[in-house]
C-alpha cells in the first residue's frame, strides 16, 4: 500500500498528472551521493538511477504519478496567469534525515498542460549550469536546493540563446517544498479563498509547525512573517556570496526561503550594483543592488493575496520588519564570508557599508578579496601573497584594514585547510562555466567540469558551509 504522501493531502485544485517524455538515451551524467544518502537513496545502483530520474518510474510507495503543480506568477512584474509547471513536475516526496520534508522535482521530464509552445526540454548546457549553482551556493553558506541527478537523453534542442542544435538533459533538483508564491497567487487570481487557507495550513503543518495552528486571520500574517523573515534572509545570503539569480519573478520564489529555479544567474566579477545577470533584463529590474528590493515587491503580491482571508493591516505588519530582518541577515552572511564573529549590531551593519562602498568604488575582484582577509586577525599577513595585493595597498583600503584585524576570527583553525593554502580561491565567473561548457560540447570532456566540482567541494568543506 502507497505510503501517505503530504502532497496529496491538498487534494483537487493544486496540480496536474503529468507524463514523462520518453527519451531515446539515458546517460548518467551527474549524481549527488550526498544529497541521495540524506534521503535514503541509493548511490552506486546505475539501474536505480535511470529508472527513477531518468524514465521516472515511481519510486515504491510515494506518488503514484508525477505532478505538474498550478501556479500564476509576476515574471519582471507583469502577472502572468498562463504559466505552470511547463517542463517539470513534483515526483516524489522524501523525508530527510533531519526529518524535513523534501520534494524531488524534475526540470526538463517533458511537455505538461502548461508548456505552452514550449517542448518541456532541458539543454545540458543549462543542466550543467544549475548543478555549478547549486554546488557553489552551498560552499557559500546559501540555503540552496541541491542537484540530485543529471542524465543526458540523446536529443537534440533548438535554443534562441545559445548555438542549436544542442544537447538534451533532464535533471532532478532535491529541495525543501516545490510550493512558490505563484500558487498562491493563482488561488487569489480565481478568488478561491477556500483554498489559499487549505495550502496555507498545509504550509504551517509541513514546513513551518513550529507556528501555531490558529484561526486563518492569524495565522496567514505568522506564516506571511516567517516566509518574509526566511526570503530577507536568502537574498542576504545571495549579496554576501556575489550572486545574482537573474530572474526574481514571483514564481520563482518558494515558501521555505530556498534557493531554486535556475536561469541566466551570475556570479560578480567585482562590486557593482548595476550588474545584472539576464541579458532580456534590459532595465536592471534584478540587478545585484536591487534584489533585497525586488524580494520585498514580490512578499507583498503574497501578502496582498493573503487579504482574501486576513485582514490587509495586519499582513502589512508582517512585513514591515523585512528590512530589520534582511539587515541582521546581511550581517550574519557577510560575516560568514569572512571568517569573523559579530558584535554589536550597528557597529557591524557601518562596517558593511563601508566595507562594500569600498569594493565597489575598488572594483576589487570580489571573491579574492572575501578568501583573503578570511578570518584575517588569525592570519594577517595570507593578503601579502595575494594577486589582489595592489588593492590593500592604497590609503583607500587603510580602515578597512584596520577593522578587519580589530575583529576576532571564528574558528581560525580553518586556515590550516589546504583551500586555505591556495592563492586564489575557487570561483563561478561566467567565462570558466563556458570553458568547461566547450570543452563538454566540443570533445565531450568532463575533466573541466569535475575538477571544478572538486574545487568547490574543497572550499565547502574549509568553510565548514552551513550556517542557521
Amino acid at each position: 500500500m502507497p505510503a501517505h504522501i503530504p502532497f496529496e493531502e491538498l487534494g483537487e485544485g493544486f496540480a496536474d498528472v503529468a507524463t514523462p517524455a520518453d527519451f531515446p538515451k539515458h546517460i548518467i551524467r551527474y549524481r549527488n551521493g550526498r544529497a541521495a544518502k540524506s534521503v535514503g537513496l541509493p548511490v552506486d545502483d546505475d539501474g536505480f538511477w535511470t529508472d527513477h530520474f531518468g524514465k521516472f518510474k515511481p519510486l515504491e510507495n510515494n506518488l503514484s504519478e508525477p505532478l505538474a503543480i498550478r501556479y500564476h506568477g509576476h515574471q519582471f512584474q507583469q502577472y502572468n496567469p498562463e504559466i505552470g509547471d511547463g517542463r517539470g513536475f513534483l515526483f516524489a516526496q522524501l523525508r530527510a534525515n533531519d526529518g524535513r520534508l523534501l520534494d524531488l522535482a524534475t526540470k526538463g521530464s517533458g511537455q505538461t498542460k502548461y508548456s505552452r509552445f514550449g517542448d518541456g526540454r532541458l539543454t545540458l548546457k543549462g543542466g550543467v549550469r544549475e548543478i555549478l549553482a547549486t554546488e557553489m551556493l552551498e560552499a557559500s553558506g546559501v540555503y540552496t536546493s541541491k542537484t540530485l541527478s543529471l542524465i543526458e537523453t540523446g536529443e537534440q534542442l533548438a535554443r534562441n540563446d545559445e548555438p542549436s542544435p544542442t544537447r538534451s538533459s533532464v535533471m532532478v533538483r532535491l529541495g525543501h517544498s516545490h510550493i512558490r508564491f505563484g500558487a498562491f497567487q493563482r488561488l487569489g487570481y480565481l478568488g478561491d479563498a477556500e483554498r489559499i487557507e487549505t495550502l496555507l495550513r498545509h504550509v504551517r503543518q509541513y514546513y513551518h509547525d513550529d507556528i501555531p495552528d490558529t484561526e486563518i486571520g492569524e495565522l496567514a500574517p505568522a506564516l506571511l512573517k516567517r516566509i518574509s523573515d526566511r526570503t530577507a534572509s536568502m537574498v542576504a545570503s545571495w549579496m554576501a556570496a556575489g550572486f545574482v539569480h537573474g530572474v526574481m519573478n514571483t514564481d520563482n520564489m518558494n515558501i521555505t526561503g530556498e534557493t531554486f529555479d535556475f536561469g541566466p544567474y551570475r556570479f560578480l566579477p567585482h562590486s557593482d550594483p548595476k550588474f545584472t545577470a539576464a541579458y532580456f533584463d534590459q532595465n536592471g529590474l534584478y540587478a545585484f543592488g536591487r534584489q533585497p528590493a525586488a524580494a520585498l515587491w514580490n512578499l507583498q503580491q503574497l501578502g496582498g493575496v493573503l487579504t482574501l482571508v486576513s485582514e490587509a493591516d495586519d499582513l502589512s505588519t508582517s512585513l514591515q520588519t523585512y528590512n530589520e530582518a534582511y539587515q541582521a541577515a546581511l550581517r550574519k552572511h557577510v560575516f560568514f564570508q569572512l571568517g569573523l564573529k559579530q558584535s554589536d549590531l550597528g557597529t557591524d551593519l557601518s562596517f558593511i557599508q563601508s566595507f562594500f562602498s569600498w569594493m565597489t568604488e575598488s572594483e576589487a575582484p570580489w571573491h579574492q578579496v572575501f578568501f583573503d582577509w578570511f578570518c584575517a586577525p588569525a592570519g594577517p599577513d595570507r593578503h601579502k601573497n595575494s594577486p589582489a595585493k595592489a588593492y590593500y595597498d592604497k590609503d583607500d583600503f587603510t580602515p578597512i584594514k584596520q577593522a578587519l584585524l580589530g575583529r576576532e576570527a571564528e574558528q581560525p583553525e580553518r586556515l590550516d585547510h589546504a583551500y586555505f593554502q591556495r592563492s586564489t580561491p575557487e570561483t563561478l565567473l561566467i567565462n570558466e562555466i563556458e570553458t568547461l561548457w566547450d570543452a563538454i560540447a566540443d570533445h565531450d570532456d568532463w575533466s573541466l567540469f569535475q575538477a571544478k566540482l572538486n574545487g568547490i567541494a574543497m572550499k565547502r568543506e574549509a568553510m565548514c558551509h552551513l550556517i542557521d
